[in-house]
């Protein structure tokens, strides 16, 4: 928002009373300074591109979000010390001053049942439960080191996507929207698509705008049956009567635009003209049966279906028609023990099995089509999981994991980060960072500094402050750069 818009907005009968010596003049002027400023704004669309701080690695994000946190320990991060002492108490020396959800007293150690294997040139552990992903190991950034300091879903998946664990503030997609516009104009440039359906722990404020305009919201798709609601001619109304409507409405708007230079007045413009544009391209870009037979097989996919897997084709889609950020959540990686499902052993297999072979597909189709170097793809969840059993299910047949902070693991992948590395180190029982700590906040930075920004100078004022994603903390993990 403009700082003058934005300082006219704020006044108040007590400005007016204190400031009414000085005239009517200054009304007058306070009125021109508002309908110049109201007209500049109407001019400009708020998603054209816009250039970022420096010449950027990255173009555009697909986030891939596994909701509930999957357990790090039996994919990425390789605990030889914890699978030799499987079993053991927990040492009280991990557990001091330290708060779980569902676990209390003294939990028994859980080294993975997994086997795990180094792959690719850089030797990159990973586990046998997600065997396509071993064939992109070159192209794998595992950070190891990551750390959060929330232990519930909601405000854990809140601080990945806002910077804060409380809701109202915009969301990263939000941001880099804000800050860089879209390629096409005929789609959003922040699209969200959500698998399992389920909707994400911090619910829409997951991909919100918060207190930036809501032109830079996440724009939910469908990968079955509509893919926007409501954006369909209602019955009995045409193309042409539709193109009329918006255009009295828009001639209304502006007329609201020049007399209160209100932000949102030229976000329900874009909107509106953005729905009418979507009814032609959406259906098109979303409709995964135009690829090849081969394309949909190596994804997994099924024409028609609500997937994880069509969603990784559908993301592919997006990026490559000018979609700036594409955000895709999945439910179902809260692995607590309490049913089969969530046993580490065959439970997670199974679950792996509708993620590992369309997120490896995706990498390869990104590579062969030259969109990888400059896309970044990221995948995990909101935190870790213990190195212990979780308390509820300690004694039961299935093994289970509770949620954990201090320490977990990121996958990165193109967008400009080296490919084939490990980054960072848990200590020999999984318990906290022993090397090269990365916050969320970290993490953040460093996804913005890919896209051309500063964290730092990427920032919106409101309530009188300038606001960014990454708070008053944050700083680029250099190391994973190439």
């Amino acid at each position: 928002m403009s700082l003058k818009i934005e300082q006219l907005q704020d006044l108040t009968r007590r400005h007016f009373l204190g400031r009414s010596a000085r005239g009517l003049g200054g009304i007058a002027l306070a009125s021109l300074l508002k309908n110049s400023l109201a007209a500049d704004s109407s001019s400009v669309n708020p998603l054209a591109p816009k250039a970022p701080h420096f010449t950027a690695k990255a173009k555009r994000v697909i986030y891939l979000h596994l909701t509930g946190s999957p357990p790090h320990l039996d994919l990425f991060d390789y605990k030889p010390e914890l699978v030799k002492r499987n079993g053991e108490d927990c040492p009280d020396a991990f557990l001091k001053g330290k708060r779980f959800a569902f676990t209390a007293g003294t939990p028994k150690l859980l080294g993975t049942p997994r086997t795990f294997a180094q792959y690719g040139k850089g030797g990159v552990w990973m586990s046998d439960a997600i065997p396509h992903l071993h064939s992109v190991a070159d192209e794998l950034c595992v950070i190891r080191s990551m750390t959060t300091d929330q232990f519930n879903h909601a405000p854990a998946e809140l601080l990945v996507y806002t910077g804060s664990p409380r809701s109202g503030r915009p969301s990263i997609g939000a941001w880099v929207t804000y800050g860089l516009g879209t390629e096409n104009q005929n789609l959003p440039g922040f699209v969200v698509l959500i698998s399992s359906g389920v909707q994400p722990n911090g619910g829409k404020n997951s991909f919100g705008s918060g207190f930036l305009p809501s032109v830079y919201q996440g724009v939910q798709c469908r990968s079955k049956g509509d893919p926007v609601l409501y954006a369909s001619d209602p019955p009995g109304l045409d193309r042409d009567v539709r193109r009329m409507s918006l255009d009295t409405l828009r001639e209304l708007n502006e007329i609201q635009s020049r007399e209160l230079g209100h932000p949102e007045t030229q976000t329900r413009i874009a909107q509106y003209e953005l729905a009418y544009r979507m009814q032609m391209s959406v259906p098109e870009v979303m409709d995964i049966s135009r690829e090849s037979a081969r394309t949909i097989e190596d994804y997994g996919a099924r024409p028609g279906e609500s997937s994880f897997a069509n969603n990784c084709l559908l993301a592919r889609r997006l990026v490559e028609q000018g979609v700036r950020y594409v955000q895709l959540f999945d439910w179902g990686w809260d692995f607590h023990g309490t049913n089969p499902g969530e046993d580490i052993r065959g439970g997670l297999t199974n679950k792996c099995a509708t993620m590992d072979r369309p997120v490896a597909a995706l990498l390869k189709d990104l590579r062969q089509r030259g969109l990888l170097d400059d896309t970044l793809v990221v995948l995990g969840g909101e935190f870790g999981r213990t190195p212990f059993r979780e308390g509820r299910t300690a004694t039961g047949d299935i093994l289970g994991r509770d949620h954990f902070p201090d320490c977990y693991s990121m996958v990165v992948a193109g967008g400009g980060v080296k490919g084939g590395i490990m980054y960072g180190e848990s200590d020999e029982l999984g318990f906290s960072v022993a090397q090269d700590k990365v916050s969320v906040h970290d993490l953040q930075a460093t996804l913005l500094h890919q896209l051309g920004f500063n964290h730092e100078r990427l920032t919106y004022r409101f309530q009188g402050r300038d606001y960014r994603l990454t708070d008053v903390e944050g700083e680029v993990v250099r190391a994973i750069l190439s």
